[in-house]
């Protein structure tokens, strides 16, 4: 089951399950393009196969708003948007322990390390910034809003947990135990654009899981 956050003839924005694979890998599950495409076979009564474009990616453990485009169009201007830097993106994330600053930059160089899905704060990486703000407490951890202004591999769970504010649940950067559900608790919150075709501005906010730790004490 997909749960659809907004829908026209060009774009398909859902909020995303942690867990669900975006794109085949390895594993060979089943993908959220396969239930989008079957989704979109249903509703549309579609005989043939149905086009759906990945624009962006979300890690699997993560959850939160994906775009994918319905028409090559659409795909072609999004691709230009993301390109360009032309998409708001705002994350939360339910960290361990609290910034040393309710709110401040980060800065740093990073390198994927490809053997072991990692990325890593080093002295020659690719340049990587990030914004972000402490909400409240909550459940004995701490939320916080984040806004990327780079879009580096794993940028968000790195840069957290080289400032020593690991991201709940997120073995593979340091987190003292995982979650039970397998998620890590970062959440594509907010996707702010001007449509590709309609030349609207957009702005789409998925809400965060049901699981209690999202919400305050």
């Amino acid at each position: 089951m997909i749960s659809v956050i907004y829908e026209d003839n060009h774009l398909i924005v859902i909020n995303k399950k942690s867990g669900d694979l975006v794109q085949a890998d390895k594993t060979n599950d089943l993908t959220l393009i396969d239930k989008i495409k079957k989704y979109l076979k249903k509703k549309y009564s579609k005989k043939g196969d149905v086009f759906l474009g990945v624009i962006h990616r979300l890690d699997r453990p993560t959850s939160g708003i994906v775009i994918f485009a319905k028409t090559s169009k659409a795909l072609k201007r999004m691709n230009e948007l993301f390109k360009n830097k032309l998409i708001k993106k705002i994350y939360l994330a339910i960290v361990e322990k609290a910034p040393p600053e309710i709110s401040g930059t980060l800065i740093n160089n990073l390198t994927k390390n490809n053997k072991k899905n990692k990325s890593f704060v080093t002295k020659e990486g690719k340049k990587s910034i990030l914004f972000y703000k402490m909400i409240r407490k909550t459940n004995n951890y701490y939320l916080l809003e984040l806004t990327p202004k780079t879009g580096r591999h794993h940028q968000i769970r790195t840069q957290l947990s080289n400032m020593g504010s690991i991201i709940k649940g997120d073995l593979k950067y340091g987190a003292k135990r995982n979650n039970l559900d397998g998620s890590i608790c970062l959440h594509a919150y907010k996707l702010e654009f001007l449509h590709p075709v309609k030349n609207e501005r957009i702005s789409l906010i998925a809400e965060t899981p049901k699981s209690k730790i999202w919400r305050p004490n």
